[in-house]
């Protein structure tokens, strides 16, 4: 068993758990304590979508340039997860010791990853198979290695050192747009042949959206840095563009076949609406209109956007990839329920409200959290089943993945 699909399952778990304490803290049932907001959001990012993507990556990478499954790396492994231990209980202390040491830890760790990504390379013997998901997920954890400076340097005051002038919002755009968008973008190329059944329509546009995404990023991430909108709009823009286009030659070639809408498919295109919502409403924060709440879209877009778009990408992928892996011989279906698309949604909806309608924000606030704990209630469920069914199905360690073969047979 991957260690790091176990992981999964455990922050799984625990995002559900830091759900249902956000909604009894929202409706005084409970005292809030310090420190877990930090957890929440980052039990989805840092933990669960994390330890996948540090699982899954190596073994996607090592499928298309038709290599051996790679062994699980148990120093990267440890590093990130020793890493992750400390912050979970050096944040909430604001122990500086503990803080630097852990984010050194995950620093080390992505360094590795990274290391590891661009080692396996086809050779003559072993000839790869077409792959355009390489560039992203490099690029993707090179802005997770800017995150988890600027990260770690919140509890430090690098911020001064290193001239930044917002460092909260280099830290979650580093994060959001920079590692898990190009990421996913990366995945979602790859993967795309099979759960769709369909090569991808334009690939000859993977490499100039990889361009537009990555340096739209760039914008993004140096744009509170700075605090220049000379940065931050044309990285919003080219960040849109890059995206749109992403979706319409992944999705627009699905619409007229019913049978690929599962509640899994509508999860991942459904996803990108909450990348929009703060998107349309930054020109208002950055002309300051009178009356308008933009310290309030600042705190609380960030969890819709991690539980609106990071998390539903989880419920689909997710399971797709453990079934891929664990369940070989099964096929494999986009993770996601029609309760949990709806319910996520909601979810994101009442935390928008809460944000403009003040006298119930309270109410607002704890029912989105409500939501979001529903909605995940059939994804924990669902990748529970997944890890712990031994059915004798099991691939064993040494077999290779035959994660691309739909891409071998365009």
């Amino acid at each position: 068993m991957n260690p790091y699909f176990l992981m999964t399952l455990l922050y799984a778990g625990l995002a559900l758990l830091m759900a249902i304490d956000s909604s009894l803290t929202s409706f005084n049932i409970v005292s809030a304590i310090s420190g877990l907001r930090w957890l929440r959001v980052h039990f989805v990012t840092l933990g669960l979508l994390t330890q996948m993507i540090f699982g899954f990556v190596p073994i996607v990478v090592a499928a298309y340039t038709n290599q051996p499954k790679p062994k699980t790396r148990w120093d990267i492994w440890l590093s990130l997860n020793a890493g992750i231990l400390l912050l979970l209980i050096a944040i909430p202390l604001v122990n500086q010791i503990l803080i630097l040491t852990g984010g050194t830890l995950i620093f080390t760790a992505t360094t590795l990853l990274i290391l590891e990504i661009n080692g396996l390379r086809a050779t003559s013997n072993r000839p790869a198979t077409i792959m355009q998901g390489r560039n992203f997920y490099i690029a993707g954890l090179g802005y997770l290695l800017i995150g988890v400076i600027v990260g770690t340097g919140l509890w430090l005051g690098w911020g001064k050192a290193l001239h930044i002038a917002v460092p909260i919002e280099v830290h979650i755009h580093a994060n959001n747009w920079g590692f898990m968008a190009l990421v996913f973008a990366g995945l979602l190329i790859d993967l795309y042949p099979g759960f769709s059944g369909k090569p991808i329509s334009r690939p000859q546009a993977i490499k100039p959206i990889f361009w537009l995404l990555t340096i739209g990023a760039f914008g993004l991430v140096l744009g509170p840095w700075l605090k220049s909108e000379l940065f931050t709009v044309p990285g919003i823009l080219m960040y849109l563009a890059g995206n749109l286009w992403l979706l319409s030659i992944l999705f627009v070639p699905l619409l007229k076949d019913r049978t690929r809408w599962t509640s899994g498919m509508w999860h991942l295109l459904s996803a990108h609406a909450w990348i929009l919502a703060p998107v349309l409403v930054a020109p208002l924060i950055l002309l300051k209109v009178p009356g308008f709440p933009g310290a309030g879209v600042e705190q609380n877009a960030p969890q819709a956007l991690i539980y609106g778009w990071v998390l539903q990408f989880g419920y689909a992928i997710i399971p797709y990839v453990l079934m891929r892996l664990l369940r070989p011989r099964q096929s494999a279906q986009l993770g996601g329920s029609w309760l949990s698309l709806i319910t996520v949604h909601i979810g994101g909806v009442l935390l928008w409200m809460s944000i403009f309608i003040k006298q119930y924000e309270g109410m607002l606030h704890g029912s989105a959290y409500l939501f979001w704990t529903i909605s995940l209630i059939p994804f924990v469920m669902q990748v529970w089943r997944i890890v712990t069914h031994d059915d004798g199905d099991v691939e064993p360690a040494t077999t290779e993945i035959p994660l691309n073969h739909a891409v071998v047979q365009q």
